[in-house]
């Protein structure tokens, strides 16, 4: 996340419906315009929402301002499940990339829930194992990957959460970007984006179609995640 990632495994959409069911039926709706923020990193921990439509932006700040993003998050996705567990404060800022509809279960809720289902620890632990294993992949690449790396794995990591194959092996990532954004999923400096993704387009890596990024030769890219 490192570089932006899909949502990966998560708690309800992995629960079995007779499970899922009952846990919800109590969230309540919540909507959110594009731009707002969902909660700030340190806020309360008071439980967890589920995306029914819309993107959010998970994110974290420096001491100077500069912005981290550590996911987007689509249809399907939960956030704020860290609070499920051990109700501390929010580690992350989550904002709205565009409209959203979301679903907010209690801490107090899913205990009671638990209380009567304990079966559902199963699910919450793959949930933290596959976090865990992104942080692992997001400290591997900060760590080891080239400037080229990082923003290619950004780039393939957008298209795998929200590409449409558009033939002949080109991608489109159906979320529009600036160049900020990308470096702020790379962990890598807004001019080294703006250089980087211009010698792509030269070279007919990547092109902008309507506002769109559109990958055309993904395998490119992922050979600058394999050296």
């Amino acid at each position: 996340m490192a570089s932006a990632r899909p949502a990966g495994t998560n708690l309800l959409s992995d629960l079995p419906s007779r499970l899922a069911a009952p846990l919800l039926a109590g969230a309540t709706a919540r909507s959110l315009t594009a731009d707002e923020v969902l909660f700030m990193a340190g806020d309360p921990g008071d439980g967890l929402y589920r995306v029914d439509d819309g993107l959010l932006k998970v994110s974290i700040a420096s001491a100077s301002g500069a912005e981290r993003i550590l996911a987007i998050l689509g249809p399907g996705s939960i956030v704020g499940d860290l609070a499920i567990i051990d109700g501390l404060p929010r580690s992350a800022t989550v904002t709205a990339l565009r409209d959203c509809k979301l679903r907010f279960l209690s801490r107090a809720a899913f205990e009671k829930f638990a209380a009567a289902e304990p079966a559902i620890y199963k699910y919450l632990l793959n949930v933290m194992a596959a976090r865990l294993r992104d942080t692992d992949q997001i400290v591997a690449a900060g760590s080891f990957l080239p400037l080229k790396g990082r923003g290619a794995r950004a780039l393939l990591d957008l298209a795998h959460a929200f590409g449409n194959d558009v033939g002949a092996g080109r991608v489109v990532i159906r979320q529009k970007l600036s160049q900020t954004d990308l470096a702020a999923m790379a962990g890598i400096a807004r001019e080294n984006v703006s250089r980087i993704m211009n010698e792509w387009i030269r070279g007919k890596v990547v092109t902008r179609l309507s506002g769109y990024y559109c990958l055309e030769d993904p395998k490119k890219l992922q050979r600058e995640i394999d050296v």
